[in-house]
């Protein structure tokens, strides 16, 4: 991997990580089309880049995650990342396996587009606009649908949660917030993990290729993060379904054309 190819693969994770299009799908097909799908260390960067766009939640957020008076806050992330961290480190051979199929990932992108395109019509009169009056059940069914995205790589962790906090009655912009917050223990987990599995491979010049990864996938993040509330708030799901669909074509079309993605 060169810096050009970090760089392309940064600006990836940092504009997907908090969208409903799955940011592991895109990394893992952008790596394929470059060529640098089967190295190991790209597979450890994709991950571990996630520390960027993590990094970019706790600064714009940075009064809710440092308000230490607020403990219920923390113990409702405990509680809502508990399901994805036990089915994460089950299911872990699962999930690399199923992210080496990019038919795989493109049926779950076209599937999941296709729910996006209904799910502002199937949850109405929402109650919870403020974090605050999450119930700790609550947290805890956000955090099995994250589940969802753990056991099916190409539905989006983002999509997930985001679907799991509208049917639990949160607001559009609320559902999305406790997405983000709920991103950052259960993204620091898996990084953590796969730098401690993958830790052979940090050698001087993959840690500058991790560094300079990072830091462009924070600042792509905070623009990622500030524009789709907004835009979500006004516009709802639909965009999103119809991206997905075009996406999940995309990658059947160059699969079935013979181009070679089984680097995966």
């Amino acid at each position: 991997m060169n810096y050009l190819q970090a760089f392309i693969l940064a600006i990836i994770e940092g504009l997907t990580e908090f969208l409903p299009v799955s940011s592991t799908g895109h990394m893992v097909i952008a790596s394929a089309v470059m060529g640098i799908g089967s190295d190991e260390f790209v597979k450890l960067f994709e991950i571990a880049i996630q520390l960027g766009a993590i990094l970019a939640v706790v600064v714009l957020y940075w009064k809710k995650f440092f308000d230490f008076s607020k403990w219920q806050f923390y113990a409702k992330l405990l509680i809502a990342v508990i399901p994805a961290l036990g089915f994460g480190y089950l299911l872990n051979d699962f999930i690399d396996d199923k992210l080496g199929s990019p038919i795989f990932i493109a049926v779950i992108l076209l599937l999941g587009g296709i729910v996006l395109l209904f799910i502002d019509k199937m949850f109405k009169n929402p109650k919870i606009d403020h974090e605050a009056d999450i119930t700790n059940m609550s947290a805890f069914k956000i955090g099995c649908f994250q589940v969802l995205a753990v056991v099916f790589p190409g539905l989006s962790r983002s999509a997930a949660t985001i679907i799991g906090g509208m049917q639990q009655k949160l607001t559009r912009h609320a559902a999305a917030e406790f997405s983000f917050f709920l991103a950052v223990p259960t993204m620091c987990a898996a990084t953590g993990y796969k730098l401690l599995k993958g830790a052979h491979l940090l050698n001087g010049e993959n840690i500058k290729l991790l560094l300079f990864g990072n830091l462009i996938a924070f600042i792509v993040a905070i623009i990622a993060i500030k524009s789709f509330i907004g835009f979500l708030s006004k516009h709802g799901f639909r965009v999103f379904g119809y991206y997905r669909i075009v996406i999940g074509v995309v990658i059947l079309a160059l699969y079935f054309s013979g181009i070679d993605l089984t680097v995966l």
